[in-house]
């Protein structure tokens, strides 16, 4: 078995779908009502439980990523320096987790 997926509930799909596509600039894979596929993951309309899931996603440069979202409207924490692995948290626009980190 491996994962195909990890699915998101959205309460507004059309702002959680921007927030992803446009601010985190992940491409569309489909897209169809009540569902939108990115790689790795999807949003799927219903009530959202904040903070049960967090998304990862890898970058060479922690920084440099955390201040191009900002830039697009992410809300980012403070960039963690731990040596060899660097992270940084935000939320989405529902409240869910997510990190990028240079732990491909």
């Amino acid at each position: 078995m491996k994962l195909a997926r990890v699915i998101l509930f959205a309460r507004n799909m059309a702002t959680m779908t921007a927030f992803y596509r446009d601010v985190l600039g992940l491409p569309v894979k489909s897209e169809e009502e009540g569902w939108v596929e990115f790689d790795g993951f999807a949003l799927h309309r219903g009530a959202p439980k904040p903070g049960s899931t967090k998304l990862a996603f890898a970058s060479k440069d922690v920084a440099k990523t955390r201040e191009e979202l900002v830039a697009r409207g992410a809300t980012m924490g403070k960039v963690k320096d731990f040596g060899s692995l660097v992270l940084c948290d935000g939320q989405d626009s529902e409240g869910n987790l997510f990190q990028i980190s240079n732990r491909a």
